[in-house]
């Protein structure tokens, strides 16, 4: 595991969302990518809540964003930091600036501004002020924004951990407006200002960023400070090659977490989304935060493939142990407005788990393929199953349960009890799976149904046999 930051320093990275919507799928993996690294070299992983657009900016989206990354299992160190709140210390750099050359006060109305632009279509903004010897009088009250002193020649450099190294050209960057009219400070300086002060070592984002590092890097140098090791990440496409978008279908986390994904299965699935270890496809969260490091991203986009999903949540639901298995299967309710699992409910679940766990791929599947430990007597059998259920499948039913009464309860020795049933009845095994399958089940798609014998326990097996049997006459 190869490590950029010097030796000394404590690696630190953070996850800066906006809050106005739900947790994008995409912003779910970019805060993957910080917590793995900074985990995996005994860092420090912050999280920052960009605030500062208080019209869009909402506390259920602040929370909503909490809430995804706790499911997710993504815990991070200290309090979350609001950047609106921090804006008197933006302000206080700006102001710095000024007052060591690197910034000036601009006077330009919008209207000048924007005519200017009109004439210059293919030109960064020039403000006449950057330069000029005579400025308005503070005590005036005339509005001024504090805009970047920019290098005008030159390039500004971007050594990227994922993208390698990018130039721009510092006569295409305008002055940027650093701190507005009203004093309010703008995103390109809250961003810097934030991450210097939090420490942050490494900026690991989406690549839709990168045509700020630049400016951003301008500050960093018109202050003096050391510049963070920047990586930008590809975003994340549909499995049509186009930006991920609502008609691909779940593109919220939450939405992953409604359609049954285990948490373990999204972080190995979401890490895999861009980088890759050799041909490593399955692996958990030790093997994740050991192997995890920035020259493993690719640049191209990566691509959200559900069938991929499905195999690697399919694995996690196989490996996961009962215990917790059955905590993602009571937060999955829960967080679904289902009801609660009753205690009987939850002991025939567990029994039957060893069963049916390698089977299923989301625990939606694995409600289902346990429904009937979930469900009570009298079982309702459904039109399918019931065309199983005739007097001579009942009547061997009746020979089962007879045959079985005393069976120590094993998986072998009641399947051996129902072929010597079938026998005796010259039939084959698969002529009494049936019927038995639909008075345990009421249904035809089962596990096996000594699977479900051993699962129910003795009592409810035979009360279920019995209650068909009883139908025979």
């Amino acid at each position: 595991m190869s490590d950029s930051s010097p030796a000394a320093t404590q690696v630190v990275t953070r996850f800066a969302p906006s809050p106005t919507g739900y947790l994008h799928i995409g912003g779910a993996r970019t805060a993957l990518f910080n917590w793995l690294y900074a985990r995996g070299r005994g860092g420090k992983f912050l999280l920052r809540i960009e605030d500062t657009d208080r019209a869009r900016s909402t506390p259920e989206a602040t929370e909503a964003i909490l809430k995804g990354l706790t499911w997710l299992g993504l815990d991070w160190d200290g309090e979350p930091i609001s950047q609106f709140e921090r804006r008197e210390r933006h302000a206080e750099v700006a102001r710095q600036m000024l007052a060591n050359g690197t910034a000036y006060k601009c006077f330009s109305t919008p209207e000048e501004i924007a005519a200017w632009r009109e004439a210059n279509p293919r030109q960064p903004f020039q403000s006449p002020w950057r330069d000029a010897a005579d400025l308005p009088l503070e005590t005036d009250g005339t509005p001024y924004a504090i805009r970047l002193r920019a290098p005008r020649e030159g390039e500004t450099v971007i050594d990227d951990a994922v993208q390698g190294q990018v130039r721009v050209a510092n006569d295409q960057l305008d002055d940027m407006i650093i701190l507005r009219s009203d004093g309010t400070p703008t995103y390109m300086l809250a961003v810097v200002v934030d991450d210097h002060d939090m420490g942050v070592t490494h900026v690991i984002r989406g690549d839709d960023h990168l045509t700020n590092t630049a400016r951003q890097i301008q500050i960093y140098d018109a202050m003096g400070w050391p510049r963070p090791v920047f990586a930008h990440i590809p975003l994340i496409h549909g499995e049509d090659g186009k930006k991920l978008s609502k008609r691909h279908g779940a593109v919220g986390l939450h939405e992953f977490a409604a359609l049954g994904y285990p948490a373990a299965a999204m972080r190995n699935y979401l890490a895999r989304l861009g980088w890759s270890h050799g041909d490593d496809e399955l692996f958990d969260d030790a093997q994740a935060r050991e192997w995890f490091d920035l020259p493993g991203i690719g640049r191209a986009p990566a691509r959200l493939d559900f069938k991929k999903l499905e195999h690697v949540s399919g694995h996690h639901v196989g490996i996961m142990p009962d215990a917790e298995l059955m905590a993602a299967l009571d937060l999955f309710l829960s967080e679904t407005g289902t009801d609660p699992l009753t205690q009987r409910q939850r002991d025939r679940l567990v029994a039957a788990l060893p069963a049916l766990k390698e089977k299923a791929k989301t625990l939606p599947q694995l409600l289902d393929q346990a429904r009937f430990a979930l469900i009570d007597r009298p079982v309702e059998v459904d039109d399918k199953a019931a065309k199983a259920l005739d007097s001579v499948s009942r009547g061997m039913l009746s020979a089962l349960t007879a045959a079985v009464q005393h069976a120590s309860w094993t998986r072998d020795e009641l399947e051996g009890a129902a072929k010597q049933v079938a026998e005796e009845n010259g039939v084959g095994l698969g002529k009494l799976a049936a019927p038995l399958r639909a008075a345990l089940a009421g249904r035809t798609a089962t596990p096996s149904v000594f699977d479900m014998m051993t699962a129910l326990g003795r009592e409810e097996s035979l009360a279920r046999l019995q209650d068909q049997t009883d139908l025979a006459g």
